[in-house]
């Protein structure tokens, strides 16, 4: 039953002892995350994509190369205290699951209304709250709904799963020491590996790359009408503030890409105002960041 065994090959990704059974406490008081997304897109009942990718807050540690099935270490620090015979068998379980997942859920796919094509997410780990409260999640979701999370040692049907989430979980809380290892991993191991690791990247998470920003013109939206593009890109942290506005006042109908990664870590966006053609005078982009040190970039 290896598919039920993805919360323990997910989580030990991101968790190893320490002999002595001592951590090492982030030195910052922020919120911050573990997190491992995994994402099967299921085309047809022979066709499956399967990506794997490992998150420290907003910075991308871990990645999945599904040809050599290697774990990526995109950090130096990235493995933690992961030593060589542990890293060695989380690969042959991921190299084992990436094949026998896709069997367990082909399997039971008419059992369980899963009608091609498909996509199955689960993202699951913990996060470390401000004054130093620990609480790990997992959830497991069909085409972006939720369906299960794990919670006091069994996996739960999520509120809107109904009756398909229902049986998954009978099926699933059959497994009583898959059900205890993955509460020991989510309680324990996880939780220790996310009070280490913040210190040994701390470089990393609390860099500050300015952003770089221009303006151009999107598709024609109408007649009459000109579409207005403001480009961000390659700043870091994630949070920054990004409007078109005309003297101190916001544009109303403003629109706002997500904000995707650069390969180099660092995120881009793009934001958007449909206006009059002959309205443009005066309008500008203003972007707010906290690498600029309160010097807002204006573009008109």
């Amino acid at each position: 039953m290896l598919f039920l065994q993805i919360p323990l090959l997910a989580v030990l990704l991101a968790a190893g002892d320490n002999e002595d059974g001592k951590n090492s406490g982030p030195s910052f008081q922020e919120e911050i995350s573990f997190k491992m997304i995994h994402s099967s897109s299921f085309y047809n009942d022979s066709w499956v994509k399967i990506r794997y990718s490992a998150w420290l807050g907003d910075l991308q540690t871990h990645g999945w190369d599904i040809n050599s099935g290697r774990i990526i270490f995109l950090r130096p620090w990235s493995k933690g205290n992961l030593g060589k015979e542990e890293i060695k068998e989380l690969e042959e379980f991921f190299r084992a699951f990436s094949i026998e997942m896709p069997h367990e859920l082909h399997r039971h796919a008419s059992e369980w209304k899963f009608k091609y094509p498909f996509e199955i997410q689960i993202r699951m780990g913990c996060e470390l709250h401000p004054g130093g409260a620990i609480v790990d999640f997992y959830g497991f979701a069909y085409q972006g709904s939720e369906l299960l999370h794990f919670q006091n040692n069994s996996w739960l049907p999520s509120p809107k799963g109904g009756t398909r989430a229902q049986d998954m979980c009978r099926r699933f809380n059959q497994y009583l020491v898959v059900k205890n290892v993955v509460q020991r991993i989510l309680s324990d191991t996880c939780p220790r590996f996310l009070l280490s690791i913040p210190e040994a990247g701390k470089a990393d998470l609390q860099r500050e790359v300015k952003p770089e920003a221009w303006l151009s013109t999107g598709p024609n939206p109408g007649p009459g009408r000109q579409m207005l593009v403001c480009h961000v890109s390659g700043f870091h942290p994630k949070p920054i503030w990004v409007k078109w506005m005309r003297g101190e006042h916001l544009q109303q109908g403003t629109q706002q890409s997500d904000t995707l990664p650069n390969a180099d870590g660092t995120w881009y966006l793009q934001v958007f105002l449909d206006v009059e053609a002959t309205e443009t005078s005066g309008l500008y982009c203003r972007v707010r960041h906290s690498s600029l040190g309160g010097q807002d970039i204006l573009l008109y």
